[in-house]
């Protein structure tokens, strides 16, 4: 037992709730639900692009060698939730699922609306526009959700359309015990601050500012949340959280959003993304307020870091 829990520990692997496991990639989360009657299981979302391997062996430990997913369901399309999705695919060759409001960013129809490097926060909106908006082409894959909120794999499971962060972000929910995977509709830190990404330091936040295209949306997305009465959260940043700490933060969340989550500037703050079932309709301007000096230099410390970072993957993969 002691040394499951420690490899769980050194896997950055965590359990949520029964049958519901999380794993967190470097600053996101991806889960496993297993359907407790037919013993098969669905992935949430997909990590960053190095994290297949990490995600097998993963699968591995949980569901057995050469185990795979009855089907994929993706909360959202950004980078950060698909990024192994190419090389998974490959190999398991299963249905993904996705919002239609999402599909025209993962059928190759369009970009995602520009993240806002200008909402604050921390290093991680300052640098947020060097993260890729695709559009990503996964036709061969991709289903549209059904359109009776059913989740295809999960018969206890439900889905909510919760956009505002992206056109058609969604949240799972199961009613017998009030699990809720929130995505990134809100957070449990500050998606903002590298530090807090990175070390997942508690901070009961709304959407990540700086990918957050509809602020209106976003709004009615949390208190949509919120009136689920949860008994556990788990999101798309950050650590689970549940009782009545996490109610009354999510509380207060829903009733001061726009004090608490929404920026004091930004691109998308006082006039939102527009978009329909092909894609952007119509984007607010941006205003340029990074010198070029600083997206070098940013840019010039990210290759670093990702440098470092897949170097020290490697140790451990060879260690």
């Amino acid at each position: 037992m002691e040394q499951e829990l420690i490899q769980q520990y050194t896997s950055n692997l965590f359990a949520v709730a029964p049958g519901v496991w999380g794993r967190k990639e470097t600053f996101v989360n991806l889960y496993f639900i297993q359907d407790h009657i037919s013993g098969e299981w669905v992935m949430v979302d997909a990590g960053l692009k190095w994290s297949a391997s990490n995600i097998k062996k993963i699968v591995n430990d949980i569901f057995g060698e050469g185990s795979k997913p009855s089907a994929i369901i993706l909360t959202h399309g950004h980078f950060d939730h698909i990024g192994a999705l190419d090389t998974l695919l490959k190999e398991w060759d299963v249905p993904v699922y996705a919002h239609p409001m999402e599909l025209p960013y993962l059928t190759g129809q369009s970009a995602y609306p520009p993240p806002d490097p200008t909402v604050g926060g921390g290093m991680m909106s300052t640098l947020s526009f060097l993260y890729p908006t695709g559009p990503v082409d996964l036709r061969e894959y991709i289903r549209p959700l059904p359109n009776d909120n059913t989740l295809p794999g999960l018969p206890e499971w439900k889905y909510i359309h919760t956009p505002g962060h992206s056109p058609g972000h969604i949240s799972l929910f199961r009613e017998r015990d009030k699990v809720l995977i929130a995505g990134d509709a809100f957070v449990t830190t500050k998606a903002e601050s590298a530090i807090s990404a990175l070390t997942y330091m508690k901070h009961f936040s709304g959407p990540p500012k700086y990918f957050t295209c509809n602020w209106a949306s976003a709004k009615l997305s949390v208190l949509k949340l919120a009136a689920l009465d949860p008994e556990i959260v788990t999101t798309g940043h950050g650590n689970p959280m549940k009782g009545a700490e996490m109610r009354n933060q999510l509380g207060v969340l829903s009733r001061h959003f726009d004090e608490l989550a929404v920026p004091e500037q930004g691109r998308y703050v006082n006039e939102p993304a527009v978009t329909n079932e092909e894609g952007v309709v119509f984007l607010p301007q941006a205003k340029e307020t990074i010198p070029t000096l600083v997206k070098v230099f940013a840019a010039s410390a990210v290759v670093f870091s990702l440098g470092f970072l897949i170097y020290s993957q490697a140790r451990k993969q060879l260690a």
